[in-house]
């Protein structure tokens, strides 16, 4: 008896999988257009980006981002926010196309889920299966899943390389290997360069935004009939994901404060680049300050930013969060100087006043790096709640 439950259970896992798979493919089927963005930086950037370049266009598109607040950004430019109640799992995206097949819409913009390289190649080739993909970036990150190199993290990128299609990236580097490796699953893969972007395009975001970015979404607007000058006009107009690179000032007695968000940033190469940015924007500044916010769960990613910060230049390194005691011990151990740590451990507002209050110069930069979680969020707010000017 016992063996004909197991295969009447059997057949019926194996028939509500066909169900599912069918109506799937059907959602699918309504959606013209599918675009899927992966990379190690700049997904939510480049998911918004193209969105706003496309409405502009008169295209009706929903995008879907999962950055540090995931969100579903409809044809309108509003936002709804997605609620989880269990961990982050590749399903989601699967009721996106059924919410979104049901709006009758031209574009579907899909930010990737995975990082696991076998998940990346399920959600491309069995649940997208996009017409153009998009992959940001190849950066050290992740190495325990994808690594132990950059070469491996682009080959499990490459994971999500469109199937017969066109795929636009603006990885150089490992350019040639990433070619090499679409053309064996007949994928068109493309090279964007920064040029056709200027300077003053640029200084017109509202936000710290990256070349990069801004190039790939206009190829994709471009593929999709959108010109130029209508597609960078929408995209000047993006509401950009909370965990973008922001610049904030606030004053605080005679002392002028700006503070950088790089939370999100969470490769050593995207944060160094961000940092070196932000000293360029602000010339005159007397105090640069990093604020490193460390978490149980991502020692990892705190100890290549602590290496990274080997070669960058600054007056102190605040430790904020979950970690600070043995992080402080591997600052030391990688040649950071005791006399520029400063332990702050579980930081509230009272606390970071109280810092801010105590540090020598009136023109100050403070760097938030490592993580929004936690600490991150806190600092984040106190800043943009506080913000004078944005730059």
């Amino acid at each position: 008896m016992e063996i004909l439950y197991l295969v009447f259970g059997l057949l019926f896992l194996a028939l509500y999988y066909i169900y599912e798979k069918q109506n799937h493919n059907n959602f699918r089927r309504k959606i013209p257009l599918v675009i899927h963005i992966n990379g190690t930086r700049g997904k939510s950037s480049v998911t918004r980006l193209i969105a706003a370049g496309l409405r502009a266009g008169g295209k009706k598109t929903i995008a879907k981002t999962t950055g540090s607040t995931p969100r579903i950004i409809l044809e309108n430019g509003d936002e709804i926010p997605i609620i989880r109640y269990f961990s982050t799992n590749i399903k989601e995206q699967l009721k996106i196309f059924k919410f979104a097949a049901k709006r009758n819409i031209d574009i579907l913009i899909l930010e990737c889920m995975a990082i696991n390289p076998e998940y990346q190649w399920i959600t491309e080739h069995k649940m997208v299966k996009s017409n153009i993909g998009i992959i940001t970036n190849v950066k050290p990150d992740h190495l325990d899943l994808m690594g132990p190199g950059l070469k491996n993290v682009a080959l499990s990128l490459c994971n999500t390389l469109t199937k017969n299609g066109i795929t636009f990236t603006s990885e150089h580097r490992l350019f040639p290997l990433m070619k090499k490796f679409g053309e064996k699953q007949n994928t068109n893969l493309e090279l964007v360069k920064t040029d056709s972007v200027s300077e003053k395009d640029m200084n017109d975001f509202s936000y710290i935004e990256h070349k990069e970015n801004v190039s790939l979404a206009l190829k994709v607007c471009e593929k999709c009939d959108v010109p130029q000058k209508i597609a960078i006009a929408g995209m000047k107009k993006v509401n950009p994901d909370i965990g973008a690179a922001k610049l904030f000032k606030i004053i605080i007695g005679r002392k002028e404060i700006s503070f950088i968000n790089i939370f999100a940033a969470n490769d050593p190469e995207s944060t160094e680049s961000i940092i070196k940015h932000s000293k360029k924007l602000l010339p005159d500044i007397n105090f640069v300050g990093i604020i490193l916010n460390t978490r149980a769960d991502r020692l990892f990613r705190s100890k290549q930013l602590i290496r990274m910060l080997r070669n960058t230049q600054f007056d102190s390194l605040y430790l904020v969060g979950e970690q600070t005691a043995s992080m402080k011990i591997y600052a030391r151990k990688h040649k950071i100087s005791s006399k520029k740590i400063v332990d702050l451990g579980l930081l509230d507002e009272k606390n970071l006043v109280k810092t801010i209050e105590e540090i020598k110069g009136e023109k100050i930069l403070l760097s938030g790096i490592g993580n929004m979680g936690g600490n991150g969020k806190i600092i984040v707010d106190f800043f943009r709640e506080r913000n004078i000017k944005n730059v």
